[in-house]
């Protein structure tokens, strides 16, 4: 009872009002863009068709309401929270009148397998290498593969993405340009094949960045425990080393990194949108880039918000485990 009154009801009223901020700014943001949606929607139509003034004004009146711009803000406001509530987070532009939350449901699963694969991946070389050239720092290979990774840190992931289009894709074409996958769905061998690669390209250049950030934290993180009293003493017992590197000094140093992974799979909602831009892949990145261009409020509001949950779920899940990774914290 202890716990759940000291420790986990602060925190669970902590996510709750994480989540009312973060959803009240994403309402508020993209009403101060400098663009109206429902002007830029008319103003396409009527390029295109010559359309009779009532008509236009009851077209108008129309996308008002079902984007939400309809009353006053604090009518706007309202409406927005029992959408919300509803689970109703209206049609997209783009996509009329394809409702926003299927659009987020049909791309997060490459988003997921994408992200998920490659952040998972990254992390645990990241953590690895980083502590393995900590301990052994005066190894020619350590330097060898701290030179290349700090090196790999300060290229922009995107920028390693297109490197890798035009040399495998545009140069040497051994892997697929754009998309997702080609065929129809399926669990055949042809169409898993197609996706990994589709998604081989992508995930390679996500890796590297995250592998190079992860490697600086870890080898920092590594060194700073080696010089602690336990891993001397350890040491000097004649300990194996492979016991010190993961028992003492990677277990040690774990607490941040976990903090780390944990805040960056509650991000996945937001998808790689550079990289998923590049490669045209079918992710929440590449929607939340469209929806953007067409001041899409309804996609960037939904993208926006389950991001923010993402996020504050995360945060509180690794809040509940953190005993769990390290044993000094305890709940109070």
């Amino acid at each position: 009872m202890n716990f759940v009154r000291g420790y986990a009801l602060p925190r669970l009223v902590q996510w709750a009002v994480v989540i009312f901020v973060g959803a009240t700014v994403t309402f508020l943001i993209p009403r101060l863009l400098p663009t109206d949606p429902v002007e830029q929607t008319l103003n396409r139509v009527s390029a295109t068709s010559v359309t009779d003034p009532r008509a236009v004004e009851s077209f108008r009146n129309a996308l008002k309401d079902l984007y939400g711009l309809q009353g006053t803000p604090l009518e706007q406001y309202l409406n927005f929270w029992s959408r919300l509530v509803r689970g109703d987070l209206g049609p997209s532009l783009g996509a009329f009148p394809t409702p926003v939350t299927q659009i987020i449901r049909d791309g997060l699963p490459w988003t997921i397998g994408l992200l998920g694969t490659t952040l998972v991946l990254s992390w645990f070389l990241g953590l690895v290498l980083g502590t393995l050239a900590a301990y052994y720092g005066n190894r020619r290979w350590s330097h060898v593969l701290s030179g290349v990774l700090v090196t790999l840190y300060p290229i922009p992931y995107f920028i390693l993405a297109l490197v890798l289009v035009m040399v495998f894709a545009y140069y040497i074409p051994l892997f697929p340009l754009v998309g997702g996958a080609s065929g129809q769905a399926s669990l055949s061998p042809a169409y898993i094949g197609s996706i990994i690669g589709h998604s081989f390209l992508p995930a390679v250049s996500l890796v590297l960045g995250g592998t190079a950030f992860r490697f600086i934290i870890a080898r920092s993180l590594a060194s700073g425990v080696i010089s602690s009293d336990h891993v001397t003493y350890a040491e000097l017992a004649g300990l194996p080393r492979r016991r010190i590197v993961f028992a003492y000094i990677m277990r040690n140093s774990l607490l941040p990194q976990v903090t780390d992974l944990a805040l960056a799979l509650g991000a996945l909602f937001e998808g790689a949108l550079i990289t998923e831009f590049v490669f045209s892949y079918p992710g929440i990145g590449y929607r939340l880039y469209t929806a953007i261009l067409q001041s899409d409020f309804n996609m960037i509001m939904g993208v926006t918000f389950f991001s923010i949950v993402g996020i504050a779920t995360a945060a509180l899940f690794i809040d509940l485990l953190y005993p769990l990774v390290d044993p000094r914290v305890r709940y109070r």
